[in-house]
Formats: structure tokens, sequence, C-alpha cells
């Protein structure tokens, strides 16, 4: 899969395409079945595939202390979709100056001159172009003047819930691990390469692996019974993941620490996938180092706990 950045690179990489368009966070099944959709109208017409997708996502743009937890990256993105079979990746910069773009100059100039679009899917609520006045009923319009084919398809829904990225945050949000699996089709997980820390965790008799999150706002907070993955490690390894702010010693940046079970390898700048199984607790400030080690201590034992049942 090719990623093309930026406007004015789509006319130079594309000579008519089918596209669909969105923020993709999560590439849930809803999002999974759209592009599904996609694949059989490019095979169809015989024309390539396009996936187009705004970084940041609008609502990170405009406000992105409030703006919705993120459930991937871009990074997970691309690899999701393109473990798709999507031909193309368009990554369009969400700025000032796209963000005052109306809806019909969108769908003029980005759709039909740049992309040369001849089939459109999109989700049945899509909006876009400034203050979100383009929704499916202008793309209809444009459709009905033979600019281009247009599917709206309705919101997946699967043993009677409706699925989206929002429902995705809400179970991870109540620590609902096998619904989020549901909706996403595959178990919640977080991909991220090894980067040095400080080394605190070491201190206290835990040594840690620091994964790189590239999001400022995680779906996840709190401790948790994970499954470590990578094409590096000889196999799977169970483990105790601690995401958030560390508020005890005072982090103002969300980072993810995984404390790997029976393990003592040098995995620095490695990839590795943390796969979520079970919550053991919230994040608490201690009042002191000590304090905090004898709860991990402890935390190590439930999860341990918790692991058997898995492994029996």
């Amino acid at each position: 899969m090719e990623i093309i950045r930026g406007f004015c690179n789509l006319s130079k990489h594309l000579n008519q395409c089918v596209v669909t368009l969105g923020n993709f966070d999560g590439i849930h099944l809803g999002h999974q079945s759209l592009i599904s959709r996609l694949k059989q109208i490019g095979k169809e017409m015989n024309l390539p595939t396009v996936v187009m997708l705004f970084e940041p996502q609008p609502l990170e743009f405009f406000n992105s202390d409030r703006a919705p937890s993120r459930l991937t990256s871009f990074r997970e993105k691309y690899l999701l979709i393109e473990s798709l079979g999507i031909d193309y990746l368009a990554v369009i910069s969400f700025n000032r100056c796209f963000a005052s773009m109306s809806a019909d100059q969108f769908i003029e100039q980005t759709l039909i001159k740049n992309l040369q679009a001849q089939y459109v899917i999109v989700g049945d609520d899509f909006c876009f172009g400034q203050n979100r006045q383009g929704n499916t009923t202008l793309l209809q319009h444009y459709a009905d003047k033979s600019s281009f084919q247009l599917t709206c398809m309705p919101t997946y829904v699967i043993n009677d819930q409706r699925v989206s990225s929002t429902a995705v945050r809400q179970a991870l949000s109540n620590s609902d691990f096998n619904l989020a699996q549901l909706l996403l089709g595959r178990p919640y997980a977080i991909k991220g390469r090894v980067v040095h820390g400080n080394q605190l965790a070491r201190q206290l008799g835990f040594p840690t692996a620091n994964i790189h999150l590239n999001r400022k706002k995680p779906a996840l907070h709190g401790v948790y019974l994970v499954k470590i993955k990578g094409n590096t490690l000889s196999h799977d390894y169970w483990g105790i993941a601690n995401i958030g702010m560390r508020p005890t010693i005072a982090g103002n940046t969300a980072i993810l620490e995984v404390n790997l079970f029976d393990f003592n390898q040098d995995i620095y700048g490695h990839c590795l996938e943390i796969v979520f199984v079970n919550k053991i607790r919230d994040e608490i400030k201690f009042d002191s180092l000590k304090a905090l080690q004898a709860q991990i201590a402890q935390d190590v034992c439930i999860a341990k706990k918790i692991q058997a049942k898995f492994t029996q």
C-alpha cells in the first residue's frame, strides 16, 4: 500500500479511483465492512482503491484537550488498512486552511479534480467541510449530476450493538474487553516501539519496556494484565502494564510501561504489540516510592492469578 500525503500529490499518483474517507479510528468492523465494499467496487470497475483519512483527527485539531481518546495511532491505522488490501492511503493534513474549505469546494477540488473519483463510499453519518456543512445529501446531489457514483452505507450492527469508535471507547472505559473485541473483530491492542525511560521501574525491582504511544490521549488508563507479541520475540509473553500519567512521580505525559513475566532481554528499539486482557486497578497516587513498590508487587501477584485462569 502506498501513502499519498497532501492534496497536491493526489493527481500525481492517481488517474481515476474508488475512494472512502473518514477518521477510521480503531478500524472497527464498521470500517472493515466499508473497506470490503470499496475493494469489491474497485475490482468490478478495475480501478485502484483509496482510503482517505485526516491527521490530526478533526476534533484533535479544534480542541485537543477535549477531543475523544485515540484508539489507534497513525501507524496502527496504516498497518491495519494495509492488511485489508487497499492500494493507496491518502493522508490529508487537517489544518486551518483545510478546516475553512467549504463542503462544495472539497467535493469539487478533492474528490472530482484531484482524485478523479469514479465511486465514493461513506458511512451514512459522514459529515465534512467547513462547520461540517457537507453530508450524504450533498454528496448525492453531485452523484445525481453523474460526477461520481455513491454508496452511503448504513451503520454496522452486530448482536443489536451499533458499531462505532465511540462504542469501542465506551467498552474500553468499562474494561469490557470482550465487547471491545466484538466491535473491533480483534482484541484491543497498542503497537509501539520500545524506547528508553527513566529506569525508575528497574530501580523498584520491576524493569519495564516503555512503549511509545504516539497519541496524546490513550483510550485506557490504569494497570492491566496484558499479553505481549512481537516479531523479534521467541514467543508471546504475559505481563503487567501501566498506562497513564504516573501520578506518584508527577508525570505530565501519558506513557505505557510493560513488565514482561519471566523475561530478561534487551529489546530497546523493538516493536511490540500489547494486547489488553484484564484490568487490575486504576492509577493511584502513592505517598512514597516504597508504597508504590509494594503495590506493584501485589499487582503482579494478582495479574499472575488472573493469567492462570486464561492458561488452564
